[in-house]
């Protein structure tokens, strides 16, 4: 079988793994957040609504970076055959990130108590501890998924939705009560989620003992590509990481080299990676709860803010099961892009969208159908959805999954700078949007320009990808013209 084939196998069964944990997460968060509209009055549920918007913001801005770099960083060293990865750099990042929020939110005590929060300090103890304890889940999320730990990273996510819920059924049950007893689980679940890690490290050590245990191999003296320099009758031994290394030729001397650099990682460069990334995921989380935001801000119904998010719910489910293929999709490219060259690498960007297309349709359609039906019985909350709004949303979804596809791809080559600026353009469209009043109805309004900013992000994500494209084609013919 040949690499390609091996590594489109090991992607699509990564995928798979994957999916089946973080379509379970995208279900479960989808049920939290409909068990606490029934349990809770509206505006109790539109309280947890924000504090989930809030701290999904933070946590993705400063900490799917990290995730981001780590799962870039050792796929691309795993391809290129170096085993070890150092982690200061991302430690020493990811801490940064954590220390600076907790400084400003501090700073904020009083701001986010009394006008985000309505006076309840409870939620913001649940903002405080659950985005830092979302630091060490993130964190181990990338080294996860470096590593192609498909299965266990799977496992956490799953984790963290399942203790989630708890709360929320425990409340439903007349177990607990209240507010405050369903957001404990949101502090929670970062917590519960960490007990896979024992087993990857357990994982990580057999295959640490499984690479120093190699076999010796028996070398004829003859045999001077292996053996140079050997002598005796009896030949001499070579482990098996020896011969590759003698068989890679002179530039593994150099990937050596390269390896004992601090994992052939910069703080620079991490550094520059991490807060590409970070710009990234503060627009696209803009673009997801930017309209929550406006509307609980100009909006005299209180309950508005809450129906808008309901209805974002809709992006949202579908794209935390995007995060299964994102997330081995961009070590699967980062590895593509070392090993077997650009057709390979534009194969699974196509079989990507090709399948994000066709789950889009399927999913407009549905809403479109039964979206208003669906909507009312899920959130026990009697209000007149808009059938053709839904599914517009279904459509931005569509978009916006085409634009996450295009976005690993971007990165995988080194391109988060570029790739920046568009989510960037994006967020603030969709935000002017927002406030202008060419649409006067608010829920109508997010749905048109939720549909319009995906949109304009994928245009422009294509654009850079086509470029980088025609300009990894280009280098391997100026290489050979130089040699």
């Amino acid at each position: 079988m040949s690499g390609s084939n091996r590594s489109s196998r090991s992607y699509g069964s990564g995928a798979r793994i994957l999916s089946i944990g973080i379509a379970s997460t995208g279900l479960l968060t989808f049920a939290y957040f409909s068990i606490a509209s029934h349990v809770l009055g509206e505006e109790s549920a539109q309280r947890l609504d924000v504090l989930w918007s809030v701290m999904f913001v933070v946590i993705s801005v400063i900490y799917r970076p990290i995730e981001q770099l780590l799962s870039r960083t050792i796929a691309d060293r795993q391809a290129r055959g170096q085993a070890e990865h150092s982690l200061r750099v991302p430690i020493a990042i990811q801490t940064s990130f954590a220390l600076i929020f907790l400084a400003v939110a501090l700073a904020l005590h009083e701001e986010l108590v009394n006008n985000v929060f309505d006076g309840y300090s409870a939620l913001y103890d649940v903002l405080l501890v659950g985005t830092l304890a979302y630091a060490a889940s993130y964190f181990a999320r990338g080294w996860l998924a470096g590593h192609k730990y498909f299965a266990l990273y799977g496992g956490l996510v799953l984790m963290e939705s399942v203790s989630r819920i708890c709360f929320a059924i425990a409340a439903a049950l007349g177990i607990t009560s209240g507010q405050t007893a369903v957001a404990l689980g949101i502090a929670a679940a970062p917590f519960v989620s960490l007990v896979v890690v024992p087993a990857a490290f357990a994982r990580r050590g057999g295959e640490r003992r499984a690479r120093s245990d190699s076999t010796p191999i028996a070398v004829d003296p003859t045999d001077a590509a292996l053996t140079a320099g050997a002598g005796g009758a009896g030949g001499s031994l070579i482990t098996v990481d020896e011969a590759d290394a003698a068989l890679a030729g002179p530039g593994a001397e150099g990937v050596q080299e390269t390896a004992a650099h601090d994992g052939g990682l910069s703080l620079r460069r991490g550094a520059g990676f991490a807060l590409a990334v970070s710009g990234i995921m503060f627009s696209e989380q803009t673009i997801l709860n930017a309209a929550v935001l406006t509307v609980d801000a100009t909006s005299t119904n209180r309950a508005l803010a809450g129906i808008v998010f309901n209805v974002l719910l809709i992006a949202r489910a579908p794209l935390q099961l995007f995060q299964a293929i994102q997330t081995s999709l961009l070590p699967h490219l980062t590895g593509l892009e070392a090993t077997e060259g650009h057709a390979a690498f534009a194969h699974a960007i196509r079989v990507t969208i090709r399948a994000i297309a066709a789950f889009a349709g399927a999913v407009a359609l549905g809403l479109l159908a039964i979206g208003p039906f669906v909507m009312e019985h899920l959130f026990g909350q009697h209000y007149a959805y808009n059938r053709f709004g839904l599914a517009l949303i279904g459509l931005g979804m569509g978009m916006h999954l085409a634009s996450g596809a295009l976005n690993q791809a971007v990165l995988a080559r080194d391109q988060a700078r570029v790739a920046a600026i568009c989510w960037a353009v994006a967020a603030v469209v969709f935000v002017l949007w927002m406030f202008s009043p060419i649409v006067g109805e608010e829920l109508l309004r997010t749905e048109i320009g939720y549909l319009g900013a995906t949109s304009l992000l994928a245009l422009m994500l294509s654009v850079v990808y086509k470029r980088g494209a025609r300009m990894s084609q280009a280098a391997p013919a100026a290489a050979a013209i130089a040699r």
